[in-house]
């Protein structure tokens, strides 16, 4: 196909182009003065030294040297500008926002007993108090998968929540609230059915009573295997509690839920240049049709939204929102600085590669993910939400740490946008990859559940690719498979731990 520039704002000084081209080639009226590759940055006039660099309308950086029209616009030749003070940010009531109706209103999920958010999926979940009974656990859900599964065929799976916390560890920290919170939670995740099965050992510093509430703790929800006289007798126990809890999970059944009963996280973002224009918006229109329906959505990643905080701020319906806000991004700003960790250290080196310069041009592609529905709640990492429409959720940015953050606060499916490509999965909620360019579904076809990239070469708009995602999101939500799923791409739950290790 051949190569044109895509220009967002009308203030730009700079557009990517949507192929690799060569020095002498003539695109978009432009005449390049340098091999540029696909998704980087080619310079739309003449600039000098420390002028600005706007994409989004926004100030990337300031050039370091002189730059000519053609000429390539790289990360090597921008100083990052200042990041948004937090001092700065007031609440202010948002704009008003008549956001798309979706023509679908229903999907065909799983009502739990508490009456919250709907299930997309029917599984048995383990869960574990420290990391040294994860070994039996990881047995135990091999022989409930062979012996036991096969008999209540309402179930969809059954699946271990390991983790690496629970033995030496600072467990009165004031961060360990983080990691006790998520786990807390993630057995509450609405794709369980309210059943709770828990394997501890007996002398971790995670006790039971940290993850379960007082009711909850009970032989028939708990086993500690210093209980039990070797290895054969814990298999035996597990094995009989598995069964109580797959017969009522057995009695579950797909019904006709509200889209309201929906709880979605829309995770990574900016992880190349063609994000912020084909699948981020196209996450965020699908977002808005969801949040117009009803539904709850959760976006994240607090690096990489960082540089667009005052954006965030601006939507926040509350000054609670706002004061929340302020006090996630801040306190991550200091745990950044414990670390003497600058800026630059996101984006990746894929997302350069893919055109990215810099956190700024990150941001901005990034933060489009959320759509433009206000955002009625912010919670810290792994906190449960109090209500329903658009939430940020303040994980880290790594994705094997924002996956099982969002799990925690409750999601029942994922939304994953990748322009570098990943087989990422989880085994507790289904998800849906979203590739922002052409090339990557063409090389993962397989792999890549919806093509954005068809935005880029004008084959269809925002809101068509928006539409087809909302509708994809619906049809996972009521059983049908996406490709992580059906191969068993599980990642491991990597907890979000800042507290300190003994």
């Amino acid at each position: 196909m051949k190569a044109r520039l895509i220009q967002i704002d009308p203030a730009d000084n700079v557009a990517i182009l949507t192929e690799a081209a060569s020095r002498g080639e003539t695109v978009s009226g432009i005449t390049l003065l340098s091999d540029i590759p696909q998704g980087h940055k080619v310079a739309l006039r003449d600039l000098h030294k420390g002028d600005a660099v706007l994409r989004y309308g926004v100030v990337l950086g300031y050039l370091l040297e002189d730059v000519k029209q053609g000429m390539w616009i790289n990360e090597h030749m921008l100083e990052l500008p200042e990041q948004p003070s937090l001092s700065e940010l007031q609440f202010s009531q948002p704009d008003e926002v008549r956001l798309p109706q979706p023509k679908r209103t229903t999907f065909e999920g799983y009502e739990n007993p508490d009456g919250g958010y709907g299930g997309t999926r029917n599984i048995l979940a383990i869960t574990t108090t420290v990391q040294c009974v994860s070994g039996v656990v990881d047995q135990l859900v091999k022989r409930i998968k062979g012996e036991l599964l096969p008999k209540y065929p309402n179930v969809d799976s059954v699946v271990a929540i390991n983790h690496a916390y629970g033995c030496g560890v600072a467990i009165n920290a004031p961060d360990a609230v983080i990691p006790i919170r998520s786990i807390r939670n993630t057995i509450k995740n609405p794709n369980f059915g309210g059943q709770v099965m828990v394997v501890g050992l007996g002398c971790e510093k995670l006790t039971v009573d940290k993850l379960l509430d007082e009711g909850e703790i009970t032989k028939d929800n708990v086993i500690m295997l210093q209980d039990h006289p070797g290895f054969a007798a814990m298999m035996e126990a597990l094995m009989q509690m598995a069964k109580s809890k797959l017969k009522k999970l057995n009695e579950r059944t797909r019904t006709t839920l509200p889209i309201a009963k929906l709880c979605i996280g829309m995770q990574c973002g900016g992880s190349d240049a063609f994000s912020g224009i084909t699948a981020n918006p196209a996450a965020g229109y699908a977002s808005d049709l969801l949040v117009g329906g009803g539904a709850t959505v959760m976006f994240s990643e607090v690096t990489e939204v960082r540089d667009g905080v005052h954006l965030l701020a601006k939507r926040c319906t509350t000054k609670q929102a706002v004061d929340k806000l302020v006090a996630e991004i801040g306190w991550y700003d200091q745990y950044l600085a414990k670390g003497s960790v600058d800026r630059s250290a996101n984006p990746t080196p894929g997302n350069k590669k893919g055109g990215l310069s810099n956190i700024v041009e990150k941001a901005m592609g990034s933060i489009v993910k959320s759509g433009k529905a206000p955002i009625v709640e912010v919670i810290g990492a792994g906190e449960l939400p109090t209500k329903q429409g658009l939430i940020f959720a303040a994980t880290p940015a790594s994705d094997i740490v924002c996956g099982p953050s969002q799990l925690a606060s409750g999601i029942t499916l994922q939304v994953f946008m990748t322009g570098r490509g990943t087989p990422y999965g989880l085994a507790e909620v289904p998800v849906i990859k979203v590739c922002s360019r052409n090339v990557m579904k063409e090389m993962w076809q397989d792999l890549i559940d919806l093509d954005a990239g068809s935005i880029a070469t004008e084959e269809a708009t925002v809101q068509q690719v928006g539409e087809q995602l909302f509708n994809l999101i619906l049809d996972v939500a009521s059983g049908q498979k996406p490709y992580a799923e059906q191969f068993g791409l599980n990642n491991f739950l990597c907890y979000f731990n800042p507290a300190p290790i003994t």
